[in-house]
């Protein structure tokens, strides 16, 4: 008799949890709650009709770097990966913008003092990128691959980001870049691990790109769910699970779902101790996201910036780092980091002819319930005077918007729960992603490696929950 499977969610890591099922034998059904699957891999007309933007994720650097999507036939199914010219442009109030590049010489070539020292650092990653891909995207604790390769990554890794940029760049503009890549982690950048995340995404630029997929995120939802269906296997939209009893008696039940969730769905069926685990995982800042439907290129000073998929912006590393202190102490900064992505000077085919999106947000406190339309959008204007009088249109959402568009971005929070210093390592199910119910996993971005669409969480909690199916008889 065949084996069956049930999964809860078609986030990207719900559906590759149930494609590595389907694709090993399993009959393979994944319930999802809303009228389109893909979670935070969802575009649509939110502002004006003909454009289409993203509701959650846009730009996929660890998408790309995916060992698992890398070993799927995402083209077959129509995933096309867009790269910028320039994967990010950071610009400065002289005018002019640091620039991270495909070539890491390039990228070096533009920090001044700091080229010798950016080369050296980034360099081993660089070079060996899939390599540490294969590290960081496992599960901890693990035995390395490649130890040296992960001990020189860890070293620096473990720094606060502000430690980190100040002892080894000289000028603002290296600090700079990489305050705003380490603010990917929503901490604040004075805290353990933050470095890990200016090393990341750094290296990513000049070893895969920060693409975006044509069309919009929902391609690579489509895409998972075409290689699922190849399998066998099938996704019903519209299809609410409230409770595990409602599911029958399948071998095996995934949950792409926050521990909160799960704790609702699990009802009296967890014991204590489990349970209060859970409830006592910590989120992380939320986001305030707005989109834009634009009659014409947002207008930067800095020319560089037309050649960038992705635009922060924050100034210095000291406002960047004021910045992501501000949500931990329960406010928003007069001048928010913001990340921002330009996908139509790319992909025309996202708005009419000749006219753009924007998609962007800033960091705010879990749950707050206020606005950050102005301070995003004066953000933008001090570096793009002129942009107010392009918009069109405009899509806002706060943190409980995040949260009635998916479930699991509990107060907004998009990074799967805190990536601090104890739950980076300590996720509540760090053990091969069981709960103590016979059967079922949890396999979200709760779950190691952690945020991001990468897939990961969902494979790795397959791959482990295959392993214990097998054991039975």
């Amino acid at each position: 008799m065949q084996r069956t499977a049930v999964v809860i969610g078609s986030g990207p890591n719900g559906l590759a949890a149930a494609v590595h099922l389907a694709r090993n034998g399993i009959s393979v059904e994944v319930r999802e709650a809303t009228p389109v699957a893909g979670g935070g891999t969802r575009s649509g007309e939110l502002t004006l009709p003909g454009f289409i933007h993203d509701l959650g994720s846009a730009v996929h650097p660890m998408g790309i770097s995916s060992p698992f999507f890398q070993a799927l036939p995402l083209g077959k199914y129509g995933l096309t990966w867009i790269q910028p010219p320039t994967p990010l442009a950071h610009p400065l109030d002289d005018g002019t913008a640091v620039l991270m590049r495909r070539s890491l010489e390039e990228t070096a070539e533009g920090l001044g003092a700091d080229a010798a020292i950016y080369r050296q650092i980034y360099e081993p990653f660089v070079k060996n990128w899939d390599d540490l891909t294969v590290e960081i995207l496992r599960p901890l604790p693990v035995i390395p691959r490649h130890p040296l390769l992960l001990a020189n990554f860890g070293l620096k890794a473990i720094q606060p980001a502000t430690v980190f940029a100040r002892s080894n760049f000289k000028g603002e503009r290296a600090r700079a870049l990489f305050a705003g890549c380490s603010a990917h982690s929503m901490l604040r950048l004075d805290a353990p691990m933050t470095a890990a995340f200016g090393l990341i995404f750094g290296a990513t630029a000049s070893a895969v790109g920060w693409p975006i997929p044509k069309g919009g995120s929902q391609s690579i939802a489509k895409a998972l769910i075409g290689v699922l269906e190849s399998y066998g296997g099938r996704v019903i939209t519209n299809s609410r699970v409230d409770s595990l009893g409602e599911l029958g008696d399948p071998d095996l039940i995934l949950c792409d779902v926050g521990p909160r969730q799960f704790v609702q769905l699990a009802g009296n069926r967890l014991h204590e101790s489990f349970r209060r685990a859970l409830e006592e995982f910590r989120r992380g800042p939320g986001i305030f996201k707005v989109d834009w439907a634009l009659r014409e290129p947002i207008p930067w000073r800095a020319t560089e910036c037309f050649s960038a998929g992705t635009v922060h912006l924050g100034g210095t590393l000291e406002e960047i780092a004021e910045s992501e202190r501000a949500p931990e102490e329960g406010r928003v900064p007069p001048r928010p980091f913001v990340l921002l992505s330009q996908p139509t000077l790319f992909d025309p085919s996202r708005a009419p002819n000749g006219q753009h999106i924007a998609w962007a947000y800033c960091h705010v406190p879990n749950g707050w319930p206020g606005s950050a339309l102005e301070e995003i959008e004066n953000q933008i204007e001090r570096f793009a005077p002129g942009f107010r009088e392009c918009i069109l249109a405009r899509s806002v959402h706060g943190t409980a918007d995040m949260e009635r568009y998916n479930e699991n971005l509990v107060g907004g929070d998009i990074s799967g729960g805190a990536s601090d210093l104890k739950q980076f390592f300590l996720r509540p199910t760090w053990r091969r992603y069981a709960t103590p119910l016979k059967g079922v996993y949890l396999c979200s971005s709760s779950t190691p490696p952690g945020g991001g669409v990468h897939g990961m969480c969902g494979f790795h909690a397959a791959r482990w929950a295959l392993d214990w199916l097998r054991t039975r008889k």
